[in-house]
Order: C-alpha cells, then structure tokens, then sequence
C-alpha cells in the first residue's frame, strides 16, 4: 500500500523509456502469440459474417446439449448454442434450405413444448456479411488516416507514427486474444475494437502533448536528454493514466459480467469483452510502447543526439528519468 501511495502522489518515477528493451521484447512476445493465433485458429466469425442460420426461442428446463441434439437431428452439420438469459436460447447453424429451416423450426417447437410461431428465425447471407466486412474495413482505413493527419498537423510525423504503431499494436494483440479464446466475433465486436482505436489514441495524445511542451524548451545548455525529458513527461501523466484506465475498466468488467452470467450471450457481452481485452492492452502500449518508440525515433535526430553526447561528456547523461532528490521531476520539466 505504500507503494502504490506513493506512486498515486507522483513521488516514485518509473523509467519506462530506460527499460525499453524490456516492453519491445514483450510486445513482440505477444505479438508473435496473437499472429500464431490468427494464423493457426483464425477468427470466429459470427454469422453475420459468414451467413447462416439462427434459431431463437424461449425454452425452461432444458440444456445446450439438449438444443445441440434436437438441431443435430434434422440433418444440420455445424450449430453453434448459446443461452441468452434465463430461459432464452439461440441456436446458429449454417445456410439451410428454406424446407431444412422449416424442419428444425417444428422440430424446436415439439421437443420443448414451443409454439412454433414463437421458433423465430432470421437467415443471413453471406453477402450480407461481406458488405459488412468491407464497411469496416473502409472505417478502420478512414479512422487511420484521420490519425496521421491530425497527430502530424498537431505535433509531428514522428509522433504519428509512433501512434499508429501502438494502434496496431493494440488491434493485433487483441485479435490473437480472440482468436486463441474462440470468442465470435460480431458487429457488436467491431464496433469494441473502432471504440479502442479512441481510447488508445486519447492516452497516446495526453503523454504525446506533455513531452511536446517539455522537450521545446531542450537546446544547447539543457540539462537532460530527450530520453529524459520524455519520461519526465510520461511520469507527469501516469497518474492521470492510470486513472482514466481504472475508472473506464470497472464498468466495463461490470456489464461484461452482467452480460456473460445473467444475461448471456448477446451484444452487450461481444462489445464489452472487446473493450475490456482493449483498454488493458491500450493502457499497456500507450505507456510503454509508443513513448519509447518515440524516444527511438527522436534521438537519432543530430540535435538530440549532441545534447546526450554532451552530457555524457560532463556526466550528466546518466539513463532513465533522472532520479534523485524528491522534487527532482518538477524541476527537470521546469528547467527543461
């Protein structure tokens, strides 16, 4: 506890930038885990996606097992089942003929006692699901692009890419999450992941505006490199980091735990398990991925690169955040 206390009033600085070979072997670690994944198992698509068929209805006293069998039982090769809150269920097969759909409706109605007008059924062809495939697409480049404009308008190319890179970094961890777990992936989830894109790229530009304004003030008699100007900044903003993460998280965690255990399956579970897989990753990469890649990028700059040779040259250069006395943060990002 008083660790955290004192992490909380800024009183501990973290070398997130010194310890950069430390984050980039990590995310490359998950990286090459979540690629692994999406090349070995693939995504679960929804139906939405590939086409199909589902089956809803309203049934007590029965099991997925049971529903499993009595679909099974009409000469349908892939159902999927899922419970949708106490006594609601929905069974997805593949594309099925008009008469096969018929077939498993009266089917359902018999072996649980359900009106068969009261068996909905909804097909989705697979066309559908490309249109979808591709608007999504279209969204993300869009979404993408607007990001370069604005962070190289804002504050520099370099500040761009390094947030671009954490972006992706995000998408593709989050996608090898799902496709290791085999959670489906539906609209609902797409929408999770665009939803991320924002979140990451706020935390990105929050650290991003703090170390433009400290590292402006870096010329020829400053007393410290880009490096640790840059993870004074990053100190300066964890906090307000964390903050945001945590308060954003538990009410995500809240209705992913309300959607999966009372309600069951449904949109409200697809989006906030993307969120919730999202934010973590987010939070992770914004703090130690982009600012390091950052500060990568920046100090092979000529002016950068003189600062930290002159330093070292008189034994001011030492690595990291500049740790020493108590108010030694403020007084670097006052100093500059």
């Amino acid at each position: 506890m008083g660790l955290a206390r004192r992490l909380y009033r800024g009183e501990i600085d973290v070398d997130f930038v010194g310890k950069w070979r430390l984050w980039y072997s990590l995310s490359g670690l998950l990286l090459a885990i979540s690629l692994a994944g999406l090349l070995v198992n693939g995504l679960n698509l929804g139906v939405e996606f590939k086409g199909g068929t589902i089956f809803s209805f309203k049934a007590t006293q029965t099991s997925v097992q049971e529903v499993r069998e009595a679909v099974l039982d009409e000469g349908v090769h892939q159902v999927i089942v899922q419970q949708a809150g106490t006594d609601g269920w929905r069974a997805t097969t593949e594309s099925l003929s008009e008469d096969t759909r018929a077939q498993v409706q009266s089917a359902i109605a018999k072996d649980f006692n359900v009106p068969v007008d009261q068996v909905s059924i909804q097909a989705i062809g697979p066309s559908w699901g490309g249109e979808v495939s591709q608007k999504a697409w279209i969204g993300l480049a869009v979404f993408m692009l607007a990001i370069i404009l604005y962070l190289s308008m804002a504050f520099e190319p370099k500040m761009a890419l390094a947030a671009i890179v954490a972006l992706i970094h995000d998408l593709v961890i989050t996608a090898g999450i799902y496709a290791w777990s085999g959670f489906e992936v539906t609209p609902a989830t797409l929408l999770g992941f665009l939803t991320i894109l924002g979140y990451s790229l706020y935390d990105a530009v929050v650290v991003f505006d703090m170390i433009k304004e400290v590292t402006a003030k870096l010329g020829h008699t400053s007393k410290q490199t880009y490096s640790m100007a840059a993870n004074n900044a990053l100190n300066h903003t964890l906090i307000r980091s964390l903050n945001t993460s945590l308060v954003a998280i538990l009410p995500v965690a809240a209705i992913l735990f309300i959607g999966t255990t009372v309600l069951g399956a449904g949109t409200l579970k697809d989006l906030s398990l993307s969120l919730f897989v999202g934010m973590i990753v987010g939070t992770y990469s914004s703090l130690c991925v982009a600012t390091p890649l950052l500060v990568t990028l920046k100090e092979r700059e000529p002016k950068y690169q003189a600062i930290a040779r002159r330093l070292a040259s008189t034994g001011g250069g030492g690595k990291g955040s500049g740790k020493g006395s108590k108010g030694s943060k403020s007084a670097a990002v006052a100093k500059g």
